[in-house]
């Protein structure tokens, strides 16, 4: 038994130092092409080793698009993009049934796949559909298949929706609520390049030669990285953390002094998809198990979405990232 025990544990450190070394190839591969956004490409490439789904917000022009798209060609995925407007209607990303009639006349429905079929899908500005659009899209990322007409299509494996939000623009939009905002394992915020990158962006973007991403994994090994992610072991001290940190993060006694200002807080989800951030994020450090460190630094990302302020705390001026602040100094 032993023995059983022993070789397995080996099996698994071969496979992290494979994958890991993948992963760093392809973090190297999009930062050659996507620059001044070192977190948010690695906060993405959490979510997705995660098996999730990613909520990007930022004003426009600060390289979403084209995130995903060589995230795409680096993970050798088959990527595609909606760009959501309020008059889009489900089939349109979806797909819907049309009447053949074949050359004997004989007449038959055919199935025709929408973009929703593509194992990395870019939902451009999400909250300028309709809830109906939006709900059929969000269904299908947690369901992982559709139905039409009665039928049931899978959707590709992997899958993942990368949704972008512009921040300012709020007129005539329809924001995501709650519940669908849960099914997103992160929220990334895409900020403003420093000086530096902003500079090093201006000569490698104008140029007469542009730089291209390059393959650096398949579906396949990323699939194979996903499940390895779920084998990684967790120590007692990083799932005290986590509990402790999304339970405080809920109005009640556990909160202590930030709880006042907490109207709702995360649910279980929120700590399932902590539990899986800060395995991938060891991974693609190199390192076989997460720590507490790594706890702290999702937090933000994973639980912000998650959680609502008192009115008295809005007019006193505070943020959902305060109050995590807050309650992270209880852990480390």
């Amino acid at each position: 038994m032993a023995e059983s025990v022993e070789k397995l544990e080996d099996g698994i450190v071969r496979s992290a130092e494979q994958v890991s070394s993948q992963i760093r190839a392809a973090k190297e591969a999009i930062g050659s092409v996507i620059f001044g956004q070192d977190r948010v490409v690695e906060n993405t490439l959490v979510t997705i080793l995660s098996g999730g789904h990613a909520l990007l917000i930022g004003v426009p022009g600060l390289a979403k698009t084209k995130l995903v798209e060589t995230l795409g060609v680096t993970l050798g995925l088959d990527a595609k993009r909606i760009q959501f407007t309020p008059d889009l209607m489900p089939s349109d990303i979806l797909g819907a049934e049309v009447l053949d009639e074949s050359t004997a006349g004989r007449r038959a429905f055919r199935f025709i796949a929408g973009p929703v079929f593509a194992q990395l899908l870019m939902a451009d500005e999400i909250n300028r559909a309709s809830p109906r659009t939006q709900s059929a899209l969000l269904q299908a990322m947690q369901e992982q298949h559709i139905t039409v007409a009665g039928a049931r299509h899978d959707l590709p494996k992997p899958f993942h929706v990368l949704a972008t939000q512009n921040p300012l623009e709020q007129e005539g939009t329809y924001p995501l609520p709650e519940a669908q905002l849960d099914r997103f394992l992160m929220e990334i915020d895409v900020d403003y390049p420093d000086r530096d990158a902003e500079r090093r962006i201006l000569f490698e973007t104008t140029g007469a030669e542009e730089t291209l991403a390059k393959g650096s994994m398949s579906a396949d090994a990323l699939i194979t990285a996903q499940r390895l992610v779920r084998r990684l072991p967790v120590g007692d001290s990083v799932v005290e953390a986590i509990l402790s940190l999304v339970r405080s993060a809920r109005p009640g006694a556990e909160s202590g002094e930030a709880g006042k200002f907490i109207a709702w807080g995360p649910g279980p989800r929120a700590s399932q998809s902590l539990m899986l951030a800060v395995r991938a994020r060891a991974l693609i450090d190199g390192r076989l198990a997460p720590s507490v460190d790594d706890v702290l630094d999702l937090a933000e990302p994973v639980l912000k979405h998650r959680m609502a302020l008192t009115f008295q705390a809005r007019a006193e001026g505070r943020t959902i990232p305060d109050v995590i602040k807050q309650l992270k100094t209880r852990i480390g």
